[in-house]
């Protein structure tokens, strides 16, 4: 029939927080890229008060969805997305991006265009975590304790400094608080007396260095890392030995200042109120907390092997 035109292969949804980013992202030339493609992209920019349930209320009427900010942003809308069988592209607008450097995404708007385009996605576990009964997911990791408490302190700081606010914000642990943590791993209780707990699915740190080894987001279990060193820079040995073992030099040197143990479910209590984060947004000012694990709960857009993002 004349003047009918071929509906486009690509139907691409990007949700994006216009306060991510600092207006530096690259989002308007990722998007360019698509449209000159030939893909159909809808944007909708984040409004306060609004669920994020409600940005993907029609998610099946689409190929792929951008989450563009930072971390906390990408969690949310994997957590609304959980089980739909759409892939996500984690686009880096935040201030760390850490999932975007998990799962090796470039910085490049054209060359994310391209992993949209492409379409190949990795099968990866999601985290959920319940306050008093108000359920969130997580991508990376949910923290009570040292880590939480500086990614609250970088708050102030992240507007002037970006991810140097978090450097800044360590050097403020140097003493941190240490009490008694109640557990309930997959229904066994057990105590420890630490700095924190840290609840990973995904398991490497900036530029890609594993926080420990045996971290992989799509084995169905958690990662739960118990923080006995004194202060955060004592764990600066743990994260070596976690390079070495990548690297295949050897066996751990430093095993003193963490323990690690597997959980599909688990219950962080402590004997003093601890601030909780879960993927570097501090929602909640204490514990207790449960964290569960959703297997292969959300498809991830990126150019790697699923393999490759374990620790």
């Amino acid at each position: 029939m004349t003047g009918q035109t071929t509906p486009p292969t690509h139907r691409i949804l990007v949700v994006f927080n216009p306060k991510s980013g600092q207006g530096e992202s690259g989002l308007p030339e990722f998007v360019t890229v698509l449209r000159d493609s030939g893909a159909s992209v809808t944007e909708r920019e984040l409004q306060p008060d609004v669920p994020m349930s409600e940005y993907v209320r029609d998610l099946t009427e689409y190929s792929a969805v951008v989450g563009a900010g930072g971390d906390g942003t990408v969690s949310s809308l994997a957590y609304a997305m959980r089980d739909r069988n759409v892939p996500l592209l984690a686009y880096p607008a935040g201030t760390a991006n850490l999932i975007a450097q998990n799962l090796d995404l470039p910085r490049d708007p054209a060359d994310l265009a391209r992993i949209v385009l492409d379409g190949h996605a990795v099968q990866l576990d999601l985290g959920e975590v319940d306050v008093r009964g108000e359920k969130s997911g997580f991508c990376m990791l949910a923290g009570a304790g040292a880590d939480a408490a500086m990614i609250r302190d970088s708050e102030d700081l992240k507007e002037r400094f970006g991810a140097m606010a978090y450097v800044m914000s360590a050097m403020k642990q140097l003493n941190p608080k240490k009490t008694r943590f109640q557990l309930t791993i997959d229904g066994e209780r057990r105590e420890f007396e630490g700095i924190g707990v840290m609840v990973a699915n995904l398991g490497m740190a900036n530029y890609r260095l594993p926080i420990t080894d045996d971290i992989s987001p799509s084995d169905g279990r958690f990662t739960v890392i118990l923080m006995r060193a004194g202060n955060i820079l004592r764990l600066v040995p743990n994260l070596i030995d976690s390079v070495r073992g990548k690297l295949g030099l050897g066996d751990p040197m430093f095993a003193g200042n963490l323990e690690t143990l597997e959980a599909r479910e688990i219950t962080v209590d402590a004997d003093d109120p601890f601030p909780l984060q879960y993927d570097g947004e501090l929602h909640v000012e204490t514990t207790p907390f449960t964290a569960r694990i959703l297997p292969g709960a959300i498809r991830l857009l990126t150019h790697v092997r699923r393999d490759e993002l374990d620790t």
